[in-house]
């Protein structure tokens, strides 16, 4: 999934964390998805992070659950598990363009009012998040950056780790998703060793089990990966 980053991006002296996606826009986005871009997607943003803390509540009072998909893809698996779950608040990070004109399309068809989407680094979401403000973290299949020199890049890292247990409510849960093993492997260490998080089953349970309300994606029937999709799930505690 990854792609050719520009030179500046592994500049050492830039004062911001390296991207841990690659391309932004592919093919060019379908005429009915552009039009989306310019109506739906205003209004169901979500606040600029940057511009200060994010309140869920502000963005959906009566949600009863807030949920956080980092890097959604097409937006199939969000569309349908906010379609499950219209009570809660499912907010969707995503920076390739095309994966979000897609996700409007679904959101659209769907009659969805319960998603929230960010259009860019879902780190800064998490930055600006409160403590304790969110019942659920999916990430499902982010990009490998398999060479050594590149793992730097992968979004889980020791300190995303930590903010994500950080912004999970007690008991809230974590679920990581890869058809990558060694980064299930990568993954699985720094989840373990991440202080507030444990993780759900035995360690000896069959990770290649996906969760009841797992939803299969077109990406996911693809393959790409070196192995069926590892399930990895942690409980705040």
């Amino acid at each position: 999934m990854s792609a050719d980053l520009p030179p500046e991006d592994d500049n050492p002296h830039l004062d911001r964390p390296l991207r841990s996606f690659g391309r932004i826009k592919a093919r060019p986005i379908k005429p009915r998805q552009a039009a989306l871009m310019d109506t739906l997607l205003p209004a169901i943003a979500v606040p600029d992070p940057k511009a200060g803390p994010l309140d869920p509540k502000a963005m959906m009072p009566e949600a009863t659950e807030v949920w956080l998909e980092i890097g959604f893809g097409g937006g199939e698996h969000m569309a349908a598990q906010a379609a499950t779950r219209p009570d809660a608040l499912v907010i969707g990070c995503e920076p390739f363009l095309n994966g979000v004109a897609s996700a409007l399309r679904h959101v659209e068809e769907g009659g969805l009012k319960n998603v929230r989407i960010h259009a860019d680094d879902a780190r800064d979401v998490v930055d600006a998040l409160p403590d304790a403000s969110v019942d659920r973290v999916l990430i499902l299949f982010p990009d490998p950056w398999h060479k050594a020199r590149h793992n730097k890049r992968r979004l889980l890292q020791d300190e995303t780790a930590q903010a994500f247990a950080r912004i999970l409510k007690p008991s809230g849960t974590l679920r990581f998703v890869t058809d990558w093993l060694d980064y299930a492997e990568w993954a699985l260490e720094r989840l373990e060793r991440t202080p507030g998080l444990e993780r759900i089953g035995a360690a000896d349970q069959d990770w290649f089990v996906p969760p009841a309300d797992h939803v299969v994606t077109r990406y996911e029937e693809k393959k790409l990966g070196d192995t069926t999709p590892v399930f990895l799930e942690f409980r705040r505690v």
